[in-house]
């Protein structure tokens, strides 16, 4: 029976929750397929991560905070491993599409949601651009090392001035346009698919890293750790408001909920398995950048583009080992584009099922069982950001969107620990309620750390999709249609429909 909530006044739509109900199946054309592993999904947490942290952004960090990046990387890896496991619980107890935008629906209400739909969306959306820029640099960096041809700047850089105010000389940046195209066609192919061929490319990324550590340390030099702490606590945590963004990939892997099989135990056992896997391979090659060369030389433009492969050609003074690094970067940098424009997909997907944007967002193509309009729209929308935002406008800005995630998926942990005491929970928070308080105070640590520019973009952004929202997403949302949950239950692939 139709309810009369499109009637309720403002102040209690904002704050209305989404029932958690799961079942079997939803209406037809709009479920996805459950194919996904264990594995795979880990490699989907690895491959959005490894690459976007280490391949480009040691020449953003290390300039801030000096030889003690190590400890940023550290700080970083902290406050994502106390998120990992607010995620971990999160994920067991609610397995579906749209990660926190999700979350946030079933424990802190409509408003909430949507802001933190503004959040995930511009992480995602500008992760993938991010690194589709960064792409571009390594392409080049390969191309002028095995052929001597160098891509016209035209092509290969955007006309906008970067962050520093140097002025531009390019057009457009075309080879970042194309791989965030290459990686739509794939996406539209299938999630299987997509998840193979990202599995491939995540082994051939941790190969060449691991082959950057072992060349690079050979240039080890003791006195590039001098002044390790000369940037003081201010300088490594700006640093780590940088590097965050690179921990994108725990969310990514919380995205695909309704694609994996048995998710209640593969989503933790994914999630903590890639965090343990990228930390592990931050900490190596941030080591052993610095110790390659000294502070001052990440400041430099040969270090902006294709960092780690200059840094092999300087050490070993010949250009095969960096022309090997770059080869397996441009491969493999591949994937990272691939699962962050995945879960910018799947976010869209779950919000048009709310009914809070078009409904044309959840239609799912029948033979591939993939949301094809939804991937076309946001592929084209991140391929303009590609061609024509320079990276360093872009970093910080997926930094902050990324930490309010972690932030709200915490507070969602304790709102549901009081407000729904018998969800079933396969995997808990330990040190529970410390670790939840704990994540969001360091996460809102390194994000009041960031810069003011960024916090002007995310707060422009955040009042677009408001206004947005009141304007047209809370007259279309689904909870106004109807008070029987089964009518916007959520498919978590058990046989039997449980309610909350």
């Amino acid at each position: 029976m139709a309810s009369q909530q499109v009637d309720l006044p403002l102040g209690q739509q904002l704050r209305r929750r989404k029932p958690i109900v799961f079942r079997k199946h939803h209406h037809p054309g709009e479920e996805l397929g459950r194919t996904l592993t264990t594995f795979q999904l880990m490699m989907f947490g690895v491959g959005a991560t490894v690459g976007t942290g280490i391949f480009f952004v040691l020449s953003e960090s290390v300039p801030d905070a000096g030889p003690g990046v190590i400890v940023s990387f550290l700080i970083a890896g902290l406050a994502a491993g106390l998120s990992a496991l607010c995620y971990a619980e999160m994920a067991s107890s609610i397995p579906v599409s749209g990660s926190t935008y999700s979350y946030a629906y079933h424990a802190m209400g409509e408003l909430a949601a949507v802001a933190i739909a503004a959040c995930v969306l511009l992480e995602y959306g500008v992760a993938a651009a991010a690194v589709a820029v960064g792409w571009s640099g390594y392409l080049g960096e390969l191309i002028v090392s095995t052929t001597g041809v160098e891509l016209p700047t035209a092509i290969t850089a955007s006309f906008v001035p970067d962050g520093d105010g140097a002025t531009a000389e390019g057009f457009v940046n075309l080879p970042a346009v194309v791989l965030v195209f290459l990686c739509m066609l794939l996406l539209i192919r299938g999630a299987t698919e997509s998840a193979r061929a990202n599995a491939i490319m995540v082994l051939i990324k941790l190969g060449v890293l691991l082959l950057f550590v072992i060349v690079a340390l050979t240039g080890f030099t003791a006195d590039h750790f001098s002044g390790f702490f000369a940037s003081g606590i201010g300088g490594m945590t700006a640093a780590a408001g940088t590097i965050f963004f690179s921990f994108i990939g725990l969310d990514a892997v919380a995205t695909a909920g309704e694609e994996v099989k048995d998710p209640q135990r593969a989503l933790p056992r994914a999630i903590i398995g890639a965090l343990i896997i990228v930390t592990s391979v931050y900490i190596l090659v941030a080591f052993a950048g610095v110790a390659a060369k000294e502070t001052e030389w990440f400041s430099t433009e040969p270090a902006q583009s294709a960092g780690l492969s200059q840094i092999l050609n300087d050490v070993t003074g010949t250009t095969v080992w960096g022309t090997i690094l770059a080869a397996g970067a441009v491969i493999s940098i591949f994937s990272v584009t691939l699962v962050t424009l995945y879960g910018q997909t799947r976010i869209l997907f779950a919000i048009g099922r709310d009914g809070l944007i078009s409904r044309r967002f959840t239609k799912v193509h029948p033979r591939t069982l993939t949301p094809t309009f939804t991937t076309i729209v946001a592929s084209v929308v991140i391929a303009l950001i590609a061609g024509f935002v320079p990276a360093d406008y872009l970093w910080d800005t997926v930094s902050i969107g990324t930490l309010v995630a972690f932030s709200a998926v915490a507070a969602g942990v304790m709102i549901l620990r009081r407000t729904h005491p018998d969800l079933e929970r396969p995997f808990r928070v330990p040190g529970y309620p410390v670790t939840p308080v704990l994540t969001i105070l360091i996460c809102g640590w390194i994000v009041i750390k960031l810069p003011v520019l960024t916090w002007m973009v995310f707060l422009g952004w955040l009042a677009v999709v408001v206004a947005f929202y009141l304007v047209y997403g809370r007259r279309h949302a689904a909870l106004n249609t109807t008070d029987d949950p089964e009518d916007f239950a959520e498919s978590r692939g058990d046989e039997e429909d449980e309610r909350v």
